[in-house]
């Protein structure tokens, strides 16, 4: 058995699909399909692509219900209600707050007190309407936007692994940007790793934790963060303040799905560091590694640190 990849740039990410295969050939053949089905899910969540079913919700639900394809009317209904177990914390509604702050300019400023409260009248999962009976989705707010930027990689990589396993993969790897999904085990017997990063220097990892059959998703302001007025603030915004959030510098959760690491991640990044750890050491197989704004780590309960094993 051998390991076989191949990377490409999809979804705004560098994906590198990792596959374990006796076939050179067949291996490719799956890689080609992993790639595939991630385009095919790009061209179905991007906001950005105007043919998008994303894209057609934002244009008009606000006008009336629109039905929409099940897999993407399934991933909302999953969105509603991580937004729901984490108090809002999730919020894939977030977008219009995001667009009032420059992140990719040398100059940051923070937006007035009456642009934000304005901006958070027009947000909120609560405003987003599911009719299960005929798959419709409808806004009770015309400026209301979606974006499935904190959870469209994760989806994708558990749909490139749910297909790979249908096809008889029995280990393999999908790392988008950093974050993995990994199910069995290396030809030499290992366990897949992750390095969790020094917020302050990429290059340096401060933890490694063997993966197996367990997904990681890291949100963290390694490369998009601003200091105002001595305060460094992270590209991720409060659902509830408009704010972006200061405090914390990385936030990895791990567990069996990438979806729901991938929107973790954001959620607990929100909460901060207390209510975070508090928050996952409820939830089953899932874990957390934060490293606050002074550097100092924390890890959740169950997560055993001796060699950083899970």
């Amino acid at each position: 058995m051998k390991e076989f990849g191949i990377k490409c740039k999809l979804m705004g990410s560098v994906f590198e699909l990792l596959v374990i295969k006796e076939n050179k050939e067949e291996a490719f053949d799956l890689l080609y399909s992993g790639i595939e089905e991630i385009k095919r899910i790009e061209n179905l969540l991007s906001e950005f692509i105007p043919d998008s079913t994303t894209a057609k919700i934002n244009n008009n639900a606000w006008r009336e219900p629109l039905v929409i394809e099940n897999e993407c009317f399934d991933l909302i209904e999953r969105c509603l209600a991580i937004s729901k177990l984490s108090k809002g914390n999730f919020d894939i509604s977030v977008s219009p707050l995001k667009k009032l702050y420059s992140f990719k300019n040398n100059e940051f400023e923070i937006p007035s007190v009456k642009i934000i409260k304005k901006t958070l009248q027009n947000i909120g999962y609560n405003k987003i309407d599911l009719n299960k009976k005929n798959q419709s989705i409808s806004f009770k707010n015309k400026d209301l936007k979606i974006s499935f930027s904190a959870i469209g990689k994760g989806y994708a990589s558990d749909m490139v692994k749910r297909l790979w396993i249908k096809k008889g993969v029995k280990a393999g790897c999908i790392n988008a940007s950093g974050d993995l999904n990994a199910f069995g085990i290396k030809p030499n017997g290992e366990k897949w790793k992750i390095g969790i990063a020094n917020p302050d220097n990429k290059n340096e990892v401060l933890i490694y934790v063997p993966l197996y059959n367990a997904s990681v998703a890291t949100s963290g302001d390694y490369e998009q963060n601003f200091t105002y007025k001595n305060i460094r603030y992270s590209h991720n915004i409060n659902p509830h303040t408009g704010m972006p959030v200061t405090g914390i510098k990385s936030v990895s959760i791990f567990s069996p799905s990438a979806e729901l690491s991938d929107a973790l991640a954001t959620a607990v990044y929100v909460m901060g560091t207390r209510k975070g750890i508090d928050y996952i050491n409820q939830l089953p197989q899932t874990h957390c590694i934060i490293i606050d704004s002074k550097n100092k780590i924390y890890f959740s309960n169950k997560l055993v640190y001796e060699e950083t094993v899970i």
